[in-house]
């Protein structure tokens, strides 16, 4: 894989200057930003950009492009300069209207928002567990992918990172597995200036931070980052490096050109100043006007025409492909697009038609493993794993090919991620991001906190990533309130564009699948048993309704009361609901098992599903006052309002209250006549 044609001239010709002063006049008009790491980090970007990174400006989801992520976030008007100075479509006049409403330059780098820009960085070390993922994700295409003769997923993934990256835990879990791993083309820059918001960071994080990467096993070099040629050389070996990850450590100065202001922690987060800016144009030579790059420097800078030769080049290897491999090359363009197989939804309606072990009692943990096998032959792309509960989460099926003991790098599509959840989760969605690939991941309910801030970033990133929820509630048991999830369901459900499914048995739980992996602009949380639930009969009608997230399952005529549940409380109302019969009460039984999607509906759904005046009762085993805007002012909703306790599951739900005679008395108090009982 050559470099850039226009190497050649990579030299310090102010080509970092251009990215300095930019950065330091979008910010200055913006009136806020973080000017420090950009003007500290110019050298570094010049090198790579101008010296190595393979990209297209004019095609930039190209799918053998270089991957570049900012992990630190805040500095993106460095990649906006980028962006801009290579030729993507990124005018100046966003660049003039950094951190404004409804510009294309926004406070943080967010994907779909910016042409070029990979993944949605801020929350810091979550870029860099992109960038693993990314990388793991190139490394499993190549596998599948190429043939002898035919290197067609042949690219690297580089990673800007700074001290806050490497103090949050996640920058731990993601690097000791990409060791591990041997991600040989995985290169991160490390933007070693010694200084954070609240100062030096020397009384905070005094970590060998060289030491700790070798002893994750990878490959680490050390360089003056204002030092262009040595960053660049150092790049240049990483590159050779096949079998491990390289982490370049680069020293530099925080806001390096500021005359007056460089080396403090004020140039963080603060515009530099007007004064501050015109000094660093006398200091640095600079005569072009705020917001002018120029015009020989603005050619230096464009890599329209060698990104154009790039890609042409790899497109002729992909007619060459083509033609010794037609059924691979429609694969991969199927897989890069998202597109799913055209039986998928065939293989479903073949699963739910003769369900077999779906239709018996069973936990939905292991009907989630039963529908993953069915489909293991139809949907090749889906890469599973587990944070160290795969015999738990039941994650893998038959043909999962683990990672960890493959004999050749990437051959397989499933990993064990280790006790990794946040590392599990942000690198799933830098998978996601790559493209190729459908991620699932799998942990108890308890620990999706560990998870949650990856689960919200995919959410806002639209990205079909899909967790696998296991150990849902009190019915897990005897492990105890440390593992009794309570206000996990609600809590995810909260995030925007978070889709939370919890089936009440095997058949729905093959709904909630094929809708995750049909929904295409954001992630889905399966949320699963592990006690063994009934399983419920349903005609065509129900099926559909079940797809929308909410529908009627036992219906009545007349309905006096309509009572509401979820997972493992399904059955409990549907047992509640023949006791009311048997007293002349007239119940109606609604399964909610995505809230999300059923909300989403028209209006005229739910009310059929959920009629107006008809009192209503809600059990599930968590928090209530989710529920209480479900069940409205005047119903009940049955939940768990404390931590749970250490026993059998029937028990619980006996000490709780969640017993189906305990449903049957809430839904008696809300009828008329309740107060002579």
């Amino acid at each position: 894989m050559n470099a850039p044609e226009h190497r050649a001239n990579l030299h310090d010709d102010g080509a970092a200057d251009a990215l300095r002063f930019l950065t330091a006049d979008a910010v200055e008009q913006a009136g806020s930003g973080h000017p420090g790491a950009p003007l500290g980090m110019a050298e570094m970007a010049t090198a790579l950009w101008r010296g190595h990174l393979r990209h297209d400006p004019a095609a930039p989801r190209w799918i053998n492009r270089d991957r570049f992520v900012l992990s630190n976030g805040h500095a993106s008007m460095l990649l906006y300069a980028l962006l801009h100075l290579t030729g993507y479509a990124l005018p100046m006049a966003q660049l003039r209207r950094f951190r404004q409403l409804g510009s294309l330059t926004p406070g943080h780098p967010e994907v779909g928002v910016t042409p070029g820009v990979e993944t949605s960085t801020g929350p810091l070390g979550q870029g860099l567990a992109n960038a693993v993922g990314m990388a793991l994700a190139e490394q499993m295409q190549a596998a599948r992918f190429n043939r002898p003769g035919h290197r067609l997923i042949d690219h690297r993934t580089y990673v800007f990172v700074g001290d806050g990256c490497l103090m949050e835990g996640i920058s731990h879990e993601v690097a000791s597995l990409a060791g591990t791993l041997g991600l040989g083309k995985l290169i991160c820059l490390y933007d070693d200036n010694g200084i954070s918001i609240d100062g030096d960071v020397a009384g905070w994080f005094g970590d060998d931070t060289a030491a700790r990467f070798r002893a994750y096993g990878w490959d680490v070099l050390a360089v003056d980052g204002h030092d262009l040629a040595a960053v660049d050389a150092a790049i240049g070996q990483a590159r050779s490096q096949q079998s491990r990850p390289t982490l370049i450590c680069c020293k530099t100065v925080i806001g390096h050109g500021a005359p007056t202001k460089a080396g403090g922690h004020a140039v963080h987060g603060s515009p530099l100043g007007a004064a501050e800016i015109a000094a660093m144009r006398v200091a640095r030579g600079w005569s072009a006007a705020p917001f002018e790059v120029p015009a020989q420097l603005a050619e230096a800078w464009d890599a329209r025409a060698a990104g154009r030769r790039h890609a042409q080049q790899w497109r002729r290897q992909l007619d060459a492909y083509r033609a010794d491999h037609p059924g691979l090359a429609d694969e991969l363009a199927r897989c890069d697009a998202g597109a799913l197989p055209d039986g998928l939804a065939a293989s479903i309606a073949a699963l739910l038609a003769a369900p077999g072990a779906l239709g018996q009692k069973v936990a939905t943990r292991k009907a989630s493993q039963l529908v993953l096998e069915h489909l293991s032959g139809t949907v090749p792309e889906l890469f599973g794993g587990s944070a160290d509960l795969t015999g738990s989460n039941l994650t893998d099926v038959k043909t999962s090919l683990w990672l960890n003991h493959a004999s050749e790098p990437g051959a397989g599509n499933y990993l064990s991620y280790g006790v990794r959840e946040f590392g599990m989760a942000a690198m799933m969605n830098g998978v996601a991001l790559h493209g190729g690939a459908i991620p699932y991941g799998g942990t108890f309910m308890a620990f999706s906190d560990y998870s949650r801030n990856a689960i919200r970033m995919a959410a806002l990133m639209k990205l079909r990533v899909i967790h696998v929820l296991t150990h849902d509630s009190i019915g897990l048991g005897e492990d105890g309130p440390t593992h009794q999830p309570v206000e996990h369901a609600a809590s995810l459900r909260l995030i925007p564009n978070n889709r939370l499914w919890r089936p009440c048995d095997g058949i729905e739980t093959a709904i909630a699948w094929q809708a995750a992996l049909e929904r295409v602009d954001g992630p889905t949380c399966l949320v699963l048993s592990r006690q063994a639930l009934e399983p419920f009969e349903r005609d065509a009608a129900q099926l559909a309704g079940a797809a929308r997230g909410g529908y009627v399952l036992r219906d009545c005529a007349e309905p006096q009361v309509v009572l509401v549940a979820t997972g493992s409380e399904v059955e409990i109302a549907a047992a509640a609901a023949r006791q009311l019969a048997t007293d002349g009460i007239r119940a109606r039984l609604v399964s909610l098992p995505c809230v999300e999607l059923f909300y989403a509906q028209d209006a005229a759904y739910r009310q059929a599903v959920l009629p107006a005046g008809v009192p209503r009762v809600s059990i599930e085993a968590g928090v209530t006052w989710f529920w209480r805007a479900v069940v409205g002012e005047g119903g009940i909703a049955l939940g768990v309002d404390s931590f749970g306790e250490s026993a059998p599951a029937q028990q619980l739900y006996a000490h709780f209250k969640l017993t189906s005679a305990d449903v049957a008395a809430a839904a008696r108090s809300l009828l008329p006549g309740a107060g002579a009982c």
